[in-house]
């Protein structure tokens, strides 16, 4: 596959700002398909990073463009039923003609996040669990049989309609970066998603995945060698790095300079840019997927042909 370069919808960031309007987002979504973007992703939180909700917009975004993948970055299952989920999605993958990607991941042990978990009413403790098999119901119930299912959710004879454009359901990629989400990803999953670290580190975690994929007796190129990446373009570096220090703190409520130890960054000029991607590429990443540290409608502009400029 060619080397694909993504685009972060700011629905953390509008919410933020007190801008809740969905109209502003599916402009940049449209904006960023006519500049060539290979994808467009969105965040999911309900009340621990309010936002948009990732499913009900990603049906809105597949109805105003034609050619984008549309993702979540990183969807957290385990806040929805998997029956549900599983309607909804395959409504979504037929709304765009199978260009749904799902990105999923187990969430953070942060506060906010363990709130969040209780107020949806799912057990914390009990997340790695329902998450795999949450996704396992998902992919029974895309088949299109008559299903049986007995385990954290009960269903007799149940299928749905419609199933996914996609046969069998859109591809899915694991987040993270610990040992187990490696193993998850090698395991389970169409793609490995994480938000860092730096390019050798991710270069060395990637193989690690290939060697996992391997040993489970699957060929190690069908699993996508993804990478979620953070940036802010100014010509003054020092205020670049500025920018996102301040996005940071505002989006997570935590000191900067321990977010970037899990969250690869980079503050700087276009050119620095491409330096600094192509880092990820010659490490092996197939699919960069770019959040902005504000200033949208001029970073997606600047970054828009970037991936003409990297060497695959």
């Amino acid at each position: 596959m060619g080397l694909k370069i993504g685009y972060l919808l700011p629905t953390r960031e509008n919410i933020m700002e007190g801008r809740p309007a969905a109209a502003p987002i599916l402009s940049l979504a449209e904006k960023a398909e006519s500049l060539g973007y290979d994808s467009i992703w969105i965040g999911d939180s309900i009340l621990a990073r309010p936002r948009h909700d990732p499913i009900t917009l990603m049906a809105a975004v597949a109805a105003r463009t034609s050619e984008v993948k549309i993702g979540t970055a990183v969807l957290i299952p385990m806040l929805r039923n998997p029956v549900v989920l599983a309607h909804q999605i395959a409504t979504v993958d037929q709304i765009s003609e199978g260009r749904i990607i799902l990105g999923m991941g187990i969430a953070s042990d942060v506060p906010n996040i363990r709130a969040e978990f209780e107020a949806c009413g799912v057990p914390w403790e009990k997340r790695v669990g329902r998450f795999l098999e949450g996704i396992r119901l998902c992919k029974a119930l895309w088949s299109g049989k008559e299903i049986d299912w007995d385990g954290i959710w009960k269903i007799q004879k149940g299928n749905i309609g419609p199933t996914p454009y996609q046969k069998n359901g859109p591809p899915i990629w694991g987040g993270g970066a610990v040992p187990g989400a490696l193993k998850r990803a090698a395991r389970n999953f169409d793609g490995w998603f994480p938000t860092g670290p730096d390019a050798e580190g991710y270069g060395k975690l990637l193989r690690a995945v290939r060697r996992l994929t391997a040993d489970e007796g699957r060929n190690p190129d069908e699993v996508t060698a993804a990478i979620y990446l953070t940036i802010a373009i100014d010509n003054n570096p020092r205020v670049a790095n500025e920018r996102i220090d301040e996005y940071l703190y505002s989006y997570y409520h935590a000191r900067p300079d321990i977010l970037k130890k899990r969250q690869a960054c980079f503050g700087g000029t276009v050119e620095g840019a491409v330096d600094w991607l192509q880092e990820y590429v010659d490490q092996g990443a197939q699919h960069i997927v770019l959040r902005f540290a504000g200033d949208h409608e001029n970073n997606i502009t600047k970054l828009a042909q970037v991936k003409e400029k990297l060497n695959v």
